[in-house]
């Protein structure tokens, strides 16, 4: 049986988050067929798994404009657009109305397998392009496939967090003491894990907003539990930025998460321990667990370790497709220096679209978070951009697809998740997203024999990781 032409097909989306829900938002509005394959039971499966944590964007930042055309007849009603919402909220008042609009274009429960050209492995040649594209998937009921005109990709980071090894690997015994390590902030409202790290000593490994609110979060743990400790495990030195901008940066909700972390360490709910890589970890005669480092030095038992290190993509089920990648943070080759931390942070990055996107495979397209590869920060309205230029490019509007029609923030994309309940946090007049001059840090105020104090690093960006 031949197969259908190209244009006639669907295009497919994977994954049912912000981004996907927005590309499928766009294609609706060129006439083009969108099939999104979600691997969870609801759209925003991701989101809700961290639905108690705060946004830094507003809600005026986090809907697609395509998206709330789509809505608009439902009668929904767009939040207000200064309030800062919890994952909870963006997936309950925003995600999941705009599936149930979306309908029987959503399949949950559909897990990709396997992406690739109909009759062609990524050796050949031979009429490629002419070929539409496979995607197998796996649902309750078994094993199926689709073809397709194109494929987006936004499945997003969530399900492979970056391992506590420095070297990217799981640090010696990782594995094995599975059962007293976690990935993700925890949501100590729910009495099973309240319960796991009240009264306990907690490692918390990592240098972004997500170790900032799992510090914050234990440290107000800590003013009920007595006994409630952390351990805050740095691989890098502390300076003027660690925290990100204070008071000065203009994302104030991740500014007062900085403040606050910080205050964990000087009010003694935490203690810093820098320059430490994670090379093995083991269980001691009780059954707590010891973290040694790559040079030897071994800390003190904790009952807990959470890993907060970052996400890297998934790209086994697209072994077939031929991806331009970059060598270090797996991003297109395009977006990849636009985006790399070692050169740019916040301020510095450039809306982007379907040629930044593109690969040596024409009509295969990575967006939202995992465009980004293992770089750490991203923006919704950078994602939504990025879906509206590479639906245009499918539906052959180049004009549309190659103008840019977003203008970010002078934060570029630092945005992230965090600690946001008080309006009044955080906020200050003008300024930048980093702090307005090198400083000393001092941890530990009050307690100066046990205080980190160190220099500002030299200036190459602000909000430097």
């Amino acid at each position: 049986m031949n197969a259908p032409a190209t244009t006639e097909l669907p295009v497919v989306v994977i994954g049912a988050g912000p981004a996907g829900l927005a590309a499928a938002a766009h294609l609706i509005d060129r006439d083009i067929e969108p099939l999104v394959l979600e691997t969870g039971p609801t759209a925003g499966a991701a989101v809700r798994d961290w639905s108690h944590v705060r946004l830094f964007s507003t809600w005026g930042e986090l809907t697609d404009p395509a998206a709330e055309k789509l809505l608009a007849p439902t009668g929904w009603t767009k939040p207000d657009v200064t309030t800062y919402p919890s994952g909870g909220d963006w997936a309950t008042l925003y995600l999941q109305p705009l599936a149930d609009v979306l309908g029987d274009h959503i399949r949950v429960g559909a897990t990709v397998t396997g992406v690739s050209r109909t009759g062609r492995d990524r050796i050949v040649d031979a009429d490629r392009e002419a070929q539409p594209f496979v995607v197998h998937f796996t649902t309750a009921d078994g094993e199926e496939r689709v073809l397709a005109r194109a494929v987006i990709d936004a499945s997003g980071t969530w399900t492979t967090p970056s391992p506590a090894g420095a070297s990217g690997l799981p640090a010696l015994g990782e594995n094995a003491a599975a059962d007293r390590i976690s990935y993700r902030v925890p949501d100590l409202k729910d009495p099973a894990l309240r319960a796991r790290y009240a009264g306990k000593r907690t490692a918390v490994i990592g240098s972004g907003a997500s170790a900032f609110t799992a510090l914050a979060t234990l440290a107000d743990l800590a003013k009920n539990e007595p006994g409630t400790h952390a351990v805050w495990i740095l691989r890098r030195g502390i300076s003027g930025s660690t925290f990100g901008g204070g008071e000065a940066d203009q994302l104030p909700a991740r500014g007062a998460l900085g403040l606050a972390a910080k205050a964990a360490v000087d009010n003694g709910y935490a203690d810093a321990v820098t320059g430490f890589r994670t090379e093995a970890i083991e269980r001691d005669g009780e059954g707590r667990l010891v973290l040694t480092g790559e040079d030897g030095r071994r800390l003190d038992p904790v009952d807990e370790v959470i890993v907060l290190t970052g996400f890297r993509p998934d790209l086994s089920f697209l072994s077939e497709i031929r991806l331009g990648l970059d060598e270090r943070l797996q991003a297109p080759v395009e977006l990849a220096p636009l985006i790399d931390p070692n050169q740019h942070s916040c301020g510095t990055v450039y809306p982007h679209g379907h040629r930044e996107l593109s690969h040596p495979e024409p009509g295969v397209y990575l967006v939202g978070m995992k465009s980004y590869g293992r770089a750490p920060t991203f923006l919704a309205m950078t994602g939504y951009e990025q879906v509206r230029s590479v639906t245009a490019a499918i539906a052959g509007d180049l004009e549309s697809a190659d103008r840019v029609e977003l203008t970010l923030p002078e934060t570029g994309v630092c945005g992230g998740a965090g600690l946001f309940d008080d309006p009044n946090a955080g906020q200050a007049d003008g300024g930048g997203c980093c702090a307005q001059a090198p400083a000393l840090v001092q941890l530990g105020a009050g307690a100066p024999a046990a205080a980190v104090v160190v220099e500002e690093t030299p200036a190459g960006g602000c909000c430097g990781s």
